[in-house]
């Protein structure tokens, strides 16, 4: 049974709105771009109707992985305001039922839409009729970058079996957590008590997530309890990249295993893709590898990580995190 079959044609207005993924990582270079290209042409060969928009602003080359030449408009017109109408800046792809909005075009002195500007742009692309939205965002922990992953219903870390890679999305991880307890708190102490542990050389000895949780329960028991709500919906999915050995597979697990130690949080391993020449050749020939080689190892194991994305209740998507708060 086809996505279509599933789900229903996003021409009708039986759908309850586009679910946004957003697809972070630590560090430029893991491949997130090439990820979010190639899951998005899987899902859209199932018959869904998917959009992808580039939240790199200043780094936007998801169009190229598509072959897309750069559009004349994007996503920085629309954070300008040139451009108010989201759906006009769809861009067909090379691939059926996948749009693109580029992120081409920005303004280099003030490439980030303001905080304000995120949230209206997340509500818009839940009102497109489509099936998924996956967000490419930047690299790092920048507050955009934060507020897209903690506010979308999915957030999914990519990441490579290097150190620096590894040391990185810890970081991210890490990033979001905090940013995200800090927002659930209502109390404007403990709210000031979360962000002083940002700083891991803070002077109260917090080091973890749950020497905070702590501090937090022992100072108002009502905020300990949001807290622990907090990180119980707090699930970010891991994908691991370029794996070329049985020790590489094995570091979703690591990392989701550290995640449940020192945060607290239930990561869950998505998947990984494995190291394939075709990969390469895909990205020179700007053609997503799921439709260029679609047999290759990197295509198969793309493709089951789409196939479960797919297979998710569109309308039951995980509440997004009112960001509201600063």
């Amino acid at each position: 049974m086809t996505f279509a079959q599933t789900y229903g044609s996003a021409s009708g207005a039986e759908l309850p709105g586009a679910r946004v993924i957003a697809v972070g990582g630590g560090k430029g270079g893991v491949g997130k771009t090439f990820f979010v290209a190639n899951v998005a042409a899987a899902i859209a060969k199932q018959g869904a109707q998917v959009v992808v928009v580039d939240g790199d602003l200043e780094g936007a080359n998801l169009h190229t992985c598509l072959g897309v030449r750069p559009p004349r408009h994007g996503l920085a017109d629309y954070v300008a305001q040139r451009e108010v109408d989201l759906p006009k800046l769809l861009v067909d792809t090379c691939v059926p039922g996948l749009r693109l909005i580029a992120g081409t075009h920005g303004n280099l002195s003030d490439a980030q839409p303001t905080h304000e500007e995120r949230l209206r742009l997340l509500a818009r692309l839940r009102e497109l009729p489509v099936h998924l939205v996956l967000i490419d965002l930047g690299a790092g922990t920048h507050d955009s970058v934060m507020d897209y992953f903690l506010a979308s219903d999915d957030g999914i870390v990519v990441l490579n079996p290097e150190p620096t890679s590894i040391e990185n999305a810890y970081s991210f991880l890490r990033a979001a957590f905090y940013r995200r307890m800090r927002l659930a708190m209502v109390s404007h102490a403990v709210r000031a008590l979360v962000t002083e542990a940002m700083d891991q050389c803070n002077e109260r000895g917090i080091r973890t997530p749950l020497d905070l949780l702590r501090e937090v329960q022992a100072r108002d028991p009502s905020e300990g309890g949001r807290f622990s709500e907090a990180v119980r919906r707090f699930r970010p999915r891991l994908v691991v990249n370029e794996v070329g050995t049985a020790q590489d597979i094995k570091l979703g697990f690591g990392v989701r295993s550290v995640c449940r130690k020192y945060f607290g949080i239930d990561a869950e391993y998505l998947g990984y893709v494995n190291h394939d020449p075709a990969v390469r050749e895909s990205v020179m020939a700007r053609s997503p590898v799921v439709y260029a080689h679609p047999n290759s190892n990197a295509a198969i194991y793309l493709d089951r990580i789409a196939r479960k994305l797919a297979s998710e209740t569109l309308s039951s998507g995980a509440v997004a995190l009112d960001l509201r708060r600063t």
